[in-house]
């Protein structure tokens, strides 16, 4: 199964710099993306049919803000809209499909970029998930978690580690929940296939030279539980392609 995880910044808008001739090369079979900021009948979805996708929405309840998606040819045997965590859940921010044994979850973790409040909510959803996860891994030990995770995990996955230590996305806290994540059994998929710097996913709207000249951050995550690990084939970062501030994290691994 092949897997991408991509926020767009807008689907719409992606649309209109050429996502849809970008899905007809077939870069996977599932196709997670995050921040859609529309809902499904504001989009024309019957391109993605006509592609082979089948397509799942769950968006926020305020108009053109956050909500994920996830386009697939590969039928799931079962879909979960959420994760039962009240304003989260308006937020549009987890959808979950089931192939076989294993468990797809799709996040558009909150940033906190915006302010002490948000970032607070951002502390609070992280902690939210964490039990969530855990409480899965109870009955299902095959999962999968990718997204927007809108934190930069260690000085390698951002490109000015100094000057960003105050900077929501690289706080300690955020650094620190990463850690702990990855120590409850939790695999880094990219770290597991490269080892180098500037594996960047995200690169700021506010000075367009910097994704020229590759000042980034990796934010954008596909990460497995340890027994998936050894299934892993292949891992990468696309930044050639184009359609948002975000680029493409795809995954290859055998079911």
């Amino acid at each position: 199964m092949r897997i991408i995880s991509y926020n767009v910044n807008g689907i719409r808008a992606a649309m209109k710099k050429g996502f849809v001739d970008w899905l007809k090369t077939d870069p996977a079979d599932v196709i997670c993306i995050q921040e859609t900021k529309a809902e499904r009948d504001n989009v024309n979805h019957a391109l993605f049919a006509e592609l082979g996708y089948k397509d799942y929405w769950f968006s926020a309840k305020k108009r053109g803000y956050s909500g994920v998606a996830v386009l697939t040819k590969v039928a799931p045997d079962h879909v979960q809209y959420g994760h039962g965590y009240a304003q989260s859940d308006e937020e549009g921010r987890v959808i979950q499909l089931d192939f076989g044994d294993i468990r797809l979850i799709n996040a558009y973790f909150p940033s906190g970029t915006s302010g002490d409040e948000r970032q607070g909510y951002k502390y609070q959803w992280l902690e939210e998930m964490s039990s969530y996860l855990e409480g899965l891994k109870a009955t299902n030990t095959k999962l999968i978690l990718c997204g927007d995770y809108n934190i930069a995990h260690g000085e390698i996955d951002i490109h000015d580690p100094k000057g960003n230590k105050k900077s929501s996305g690289f706080l300690p806290e955020e650094r620190e929940w990463m850690s702990a994540f990855f120590a409850r059994g939790w695999v880094d998929t990219l770290r597991q296939f490269d080892s180098s710097p500037g594996r960047y996913t995200w690169w700021s709207q506010r000075f367009p030279s910097v994704r020229l000249q590759n000042k980034g951050w990796r934010i954008d995550y596909i990460n497995v539980t340890e027994p998936l690990k050894a299934s892993l084939k292949a891992v990468d970062i696309y930044p050639d392609v184009k359609h948002s501030d975000h680029c493409p994290v795809y995954l290859e691994f055998d079911i």
